[in-house]
């Protein structure tokens, strides 16, 4: 029988304060077979941008399944399942990693809570700390790729001769744009701020780039041919921008807001699908994530790692905008 300390190391936000504070002696998690809970050693984790708005923004469904109202950050998270369901496909000992839903605590704490729904095995390639930077970027690609802009399938022939541009590409999640679409045979044009980033996203696969340093979307536009798909990153002036670079009868997805918010005033008609939408966990579609990683088709892109104690220059470089791939904090030594 596993076995499992009773209290642990964990990082809270206090609401009314706004602040994180580390609590040496929080109390485990018990997980509950009934309800699908494994419980995970957790290794490494990675944050997202603005994460700790969410309970403000969208309180009732972030405190759905939290009666407590302890808020924890992180729901990327990779570590080793310590208890699980008799029938579960995991099992103890087993190296998975997940995007968790945010209605529960997340997972920077020492021992969290999975569910077979949102879990995969990780990639035997992989580090812990490559693995908790994958699951919420690589398949909110996946999702915008293909079950918003119009794509059937990874190796569909519908992919093949369209052409998308991806704004914010260096970042955690456009890093897997430009490699799922590369892979589905898509040209990718992809928009970066510098030369390492020109460096970077061209050997993920972007035929071309944009800097918008010295190149706006629309003054792209002017002297380009539209493409099929804008996946953006960005939103504010970006998507705004993204308006005039996709063709009529395109698609237009925005991860950031309502890209219809953003339409240019004087912009002509144009009849396109334009979405905003929100990733859900899927451990489905992160284990077929899992076998391209494994083939070697795509990789991991971690900006920095931090130390668990090292919460607040973690989220200050996350918030500075920059980052160049994902942030992880590492919770346990690789090799425990």
């Amino acid at each position: 029988m596993s076995t499992y300390p009773p209290i642990a190391k964990a990082l809270l936000f206090d609401i009314p304060t706004k602040t994180l504070n580390i609590h040496p002696t929080n109390r485990v998690p018990a997980p509950d077979p009934a309800r699908d809970d494994h419980l995970i050693h957790v290794k490494a984790i990675a944050p997202c941008t603005n994460e700790l708005d969410w309970v403000f923004l969208f309180p009732d469904a972030l405190l759905s399944e939290n009666p407590e109202k302890q808020i924890i950050p992180c729901y990327d998270v990779a570590g080793t399942v310590i208890t699980a369901p008799p029938a579960s496909p995991f099992q103890p000992g087993d190296d998975i990693y997940a995007r968790t839903y945010p209605s529960r605590p997340g997972n920077y704490r020492e021992y969290t809570i999975g569910r077979t729904s949102e879990m995969a095995l990780i990639p035997q390639t992989t580090s812990w700390v490559e693995a908790a930077s994958v699951p919420m970027s690589a398949v909110t690609a996946w999702q915008a790729l293909f079950e918003h802009a119009g794509l059937h399938a990874l190796d569909s022939p519908d992919s093949k001769g369209k052409r998308v541009l991806v704004t914010a590409a260096a970042g955690g999640c456009g890093v897997w744009l430009v490699q799922l679409a590369s892979i589905a045979g898509l040209a990718v044009i992809a928009q970066i701020g510098n030369k390492e980033n020109d460096k970077l996203i061209r050997e993920l696969g972007a035929s071309e780039t944009i800097n918008y340093r010295t190149t706006s979307l629309k003054e792209w536009a002017e002297t380009n041919e539209p493409v099929d798909i804008v996946v953006d990153c960005k939103g504010a002036t970006t998507l705004e921008e993204a308006w005039y670079c996709v063709k009529d009868q395109g698609s237009l997805i925005s991860i950031v807001e309502p890209p219809e918010e953003r339409r240019p005033k004087e912009l002509k008609a144009k009849e396109l699908k334009n979405e905003f939408f929100i990733m859900y966990p899927s451990g489905q579609q992160l284990g077929e994530i899992s076998k391209l990683i494994e083939g070697g088709r795509c990789r991991a892109v971690v900006d920095s790692v931090w130390a668990f104690e090292e919460f607040e220059a973690a989220f200050a470089k996350l918030n500075g905008g920059h980052a160049r791939g994902k942030i992880v904090i590492r919770v346990a030594d690789e090799s425990t």
